[in-house]
């Protein structure tokens, strides 16, 4: 049996104390902890603080704006799937969410968690004697990529799946620390780098998410994965089309679980103002290719997951404006 580090448990009753307490190099937030205590247990990470923000009343709340939606970061997956204006204007949110781990897990999982869900390789998520037996990895305690061994940087695939819907929604997230918050777009949040794919501050907590409602548009999300429940996605996508197949209004498309951060395709509004025909499914094709980098850092090969995820994409066109499979 893996014993888990020593380390103190503080519970703040604000968020203000949160950042306060999360500030030290040594410390981690700890929300739902479905990510981070498997880690610990792995000997990925040993942080000698956990500031528990379960008591963070601010961080749990779903609440209308203006032009949106505001999710705190607290929110569990469950209580996301449940909420009325979530279900009516944000659907395929709750839909997305339905599809994450497993039941039980969905009731602890915290948006905040699966927005910043560490990246994934088949070479880092294992228990500590594999790594040293095998050798370690560019993302812990190595100096290679297993998966690319002339590669400058980590590899590891970002398999959160809220990310891709949210981005749909032109979602904008609030960031608090010690010395005070911001706000950016959720695409900014992330860069192409395994190890340092998250662009927080030491200290940041990811305190809520911003969502636009979409207007007209008929959206999904699809993930294939190992088995059809529980597992990270080996590619997942999601897709919002606004107009008919003789002429598409727009297209917007994000990835999962191809790189190291969740992908919103560039190049869609190409695709606008005309019909959805076999150029325009090339196109599309095109831009899924060359924006995704499907590697072998999961159990399938990396070739294997590129078909994957063009024929989903596909797929969806077809089924969303409803027309016959391509």
């Amino acid at each position: 049996m893996v014993l888990l580090p020593d380390f103190e448990v503080i519970r703040p009753a604000n968020i203000d104390e949160a950042v306060q307490e999360g500030a030290p190099e040594d410390a981690r937030f700890l929300g739902g902890g479905t990510d981070l205590m498997p880690n610990l247990r792995r000997g990925l990470d040993a942080p000698q603080i956990l500031v528990d923000l379960s008591g963070v009343a601010e961080l749990r709340r779903i609440e209308a704006t203006e032009d949106g939606l505001r999710v705190g970061a607290g929110v569990t997956l469950r209580q996301l799937i449940s909420d009325s204006i979530v279900q009516t204007d944000y659907k395929v949110i709750a839909d997305t969410a339905t599809q994450i781990a497993g039941t039980s897990h969905r009731s602890s999982a915290t948006v905040g968690g699966n927005l910043c869900l560490d990246t994934r390789c088949q070479f880092y998520n294992q228990s500590e004697w594999w790594r040293r037996a095998n050798g370690y990895c560019l993302k812990h305690q190595g100096d290679a990529c297993r998966v690319a061994k002339k590669s400058k940087v980590c590899l590891a695939a970002y398999s959160g799946d809220l990310a891709p819907v949210m981005l749909l929604h032109d979602a904008r997230v609030d960031l608090v620390s010690a010395t005070g918050r911001r706000s950016i777009a959720l695409r900014d949040l992330y860069q192409e780098d395994g190890t340092e794919h998250l662009l927080l501050r030491p200290g940041e907590l990811l305190a809520s998410v911003t969502l636009k409602k979409l207007d007209k548009h008929r959206s999904a999300y699809r993930k294939v994965r190992v088995r059809g429940g529980i597992d990270f996605p080996l590619v997942g996508v999601a897709m919002a089309i606004r107009g008919s197949e003789t002429c598409v209004e727009d297209v917007r498309v994000a990835l999962t679980g191809t790189n190291s951060r969740p992908i919103l395709l560039e190049g869609t509004a190409e695709l606008a103002g005309r019909e959805m025909d076999a150029a325009a499914l090339k196109l599309l094709t095109k831009l899924v290719r060359a924006q995704s980098r499907p590697v072998h850092s999961t159990f399938t090969p990396g070739q294997y997951r590129g078909k994957v995820l063009v024929n989903v994409a596909r797929r969806m066109v077809a089924d969303l404006l409803d027309i016959d499979s391509p």
